[in-house]
This record gives structure tokens, sequence and C-alpha cells, in this order.
């Protein structure tokens, strides 16, 4: 038996997009790539950070996802690396998304880019805008989560 290639390695990933949106839901989705642009992906020379999804005409596509261009590349190596790359979904999944990104305040967020069997997903996300105060409670909570662990490590080197 095989053993599966780069199962599930991560290559890319939007740190800011759990500062920024409350993630309800996740999806799973192929992209549509050239060769040049997995290579370069593969490599880890992209950046989703200020990337976003839509929906137009069934299909979803993802924009300002900027792969940069293969050094060792040939003349089909695409010129523009923010170009809208479409994302495979399916139709159900694609309707749901568009049902839910109508209303106020959602919106289709890359989380990840990552490989799976040899080809290219990207995780993306339905989410909610976060308010400034949410942001702030979300920092405190984690800043109270660290200095309980903390304590406990302390606790657990004094009873040794």
């Amino acid at each position: 038996m095989a053993a599966k290639k780069n199962d599930g390695k991560v290559l890319v990933q939007n740190k800011k997009a759990h500062h920024d949106y409350f993630i309800e839901e996740m999806y799973e989705a192929g992209m549509v790539l050239t060769g040049t642009e997995i290579k370069s992906l593969r490599a880890g020379r992209a950046n989703i950070s200020d990337s976003f999804a839509t929906i137009r005409n069934g299909e979803i596509f993802v924009h300002n996802m900027h792969i940069s261009p293969f050094e060792q590349g040939n003349r089909f190596n695409p010129s523009d690396p923010t170009r809208a790359r479409k994302l495979l979904l399916k139709k159900a999944e694609i309707h749901k998304l568009l049902g839910q990104s109508k209303q106020e305040g959602y919106t289709i967020v890359p989380l990840k880019v990552y490989v799976r069997n040899g080809y290219a997903k990207l995780l993306i996300g339905l989410g909610k805008g976060k308010k400034q105060y949410d942001k702030r409670e979300t920092v405190a909570k984690r800043d109270a989560q660290r200095d309980i662990q903390r304590a406990l490590r302390e606790k657990q080197k004094v009873a040794r």
C-alpha cells in the first residue's frame, strides 16, 4: 500500500481570519490552478491574508490570492499573480454558501491552503465580522487562559 504524499501539509495560512471574523462553517474546496502555480504554491510562495471569495453564476471564485510566479516557469506562467481562481465545490454547498453570505455582515474567507492526496485544497469559512469590542474580548480570554495554564504548570512543578 503506497503512502499518501504530502497528506494535509499546510502551505499557507490566514492568521488574521480568526481575529477578524467569527468562523461559523468551514468547507474544503479544490482549486483550478496551472502547473507553475502549483509548483510555486508547494514552495510556499503564496499569500491569502487579503483574499476573499465571491459567488458568480453558480460558481465560486477566490480573489486577491497572491501566488508568486514560478522562477523556472515556462511561457504559460500566468502574468497576473492575483488573478481570480475558480474553486471546486458541490452545487449544493455553493447554494448554501450563497444564501448564507447574502446576510448582513457575512463573508466567505479563505483560511488555509494545503495539499491533500496531491491536490491543492483551500479551506474556506463563512465568517461574520467582529466588532472592535469582540476582538478585545477574544484577546482577554486568550490571556486569561494562558495565565491559568501557567499557574497550573507552576503548581505541578512545586508538587514534584
